[in-house]
């Protein structure tokens, strides 16, 4: 009788662990500098502050989600970046800081990084984009739900991009843009 207790628990142990969501595998944006060197990928970085809730629920919700995390931990090197935090980013030969940091606020509203004022992100939560080499291709700014940021996912990973160089050829390649990731 125990050992069939004990079976059960051991089958049902392993049928939960198989149906363990993936996480993304988040790290800095000095790591995922680093990472490239040795390995080219694309980096995509959540720049988001702790006061924001969009940026909780978009955490929660998109890249919470299982579609979202084995695409993104494949095709990118993943980056959590408070854009009012204070850590130092060496990015192009340069130390970016956050020189009016209060650590009295912490927990709220806050100064703007240095690193986010340079990527021109005035709002949260905003995705940004590089390429293999760490050049900027674009901040994406906004909660996107799963299916939302599919298209953002893939055109850029895909070099899609590359080819879209007017308004027309982006509705275009909306409407013919095939989702599979689900909410």
């Amino acid at each position: 009788m125990k050992n069939t207790i004990l079976l059960l628990f051991l089958f049902f142990g392993l049928v939960a662990l198989s149906h363990a969501q993936e996480e993304i595998k988040w790290m800095t944006m000095n790591e995922a500098l680093a990472a490239q060197k040795e390995k080219p990928k694309k980096i995509l970085m959540d720049a988001y502050t702790v006061w924001c809730g969009p940026c909780r629920m978009m955490d929660k919700n998109t890249f919470g989600n299982q579609d979202v995390a084995q695409y993104v931990n494949t095709h990118y090197y993943p980056v959590k970046f408070n854009a009012e935090g204070n850590d130092t980013i060496y990015y192009n030969d340069q130390a970016y800081t956050n020189p009016k940091y209060d650590s009295a606020r912490k927990n709220g509203r806050n100064y703007q990084h240095l690193f986010a004022k340079s990527l021109h992100i005035n709002g949260y939560p905003s995705i940004v984009f590089f390429d293999e080499q760490a050049r900027l291709i674009a901040p994406i700014m906004g909660y996107r739900k799963p299916t939302e940021i599919e298209i953002f996912l893939k055109m850029i990973a895909n070099d899609d991009y590359k080819e879209l160089d007017d308004e027309q050829a982006w509705s275009k390649y909306q409407q013919n843009f095939i989702p599979s990731f689900r909410d």
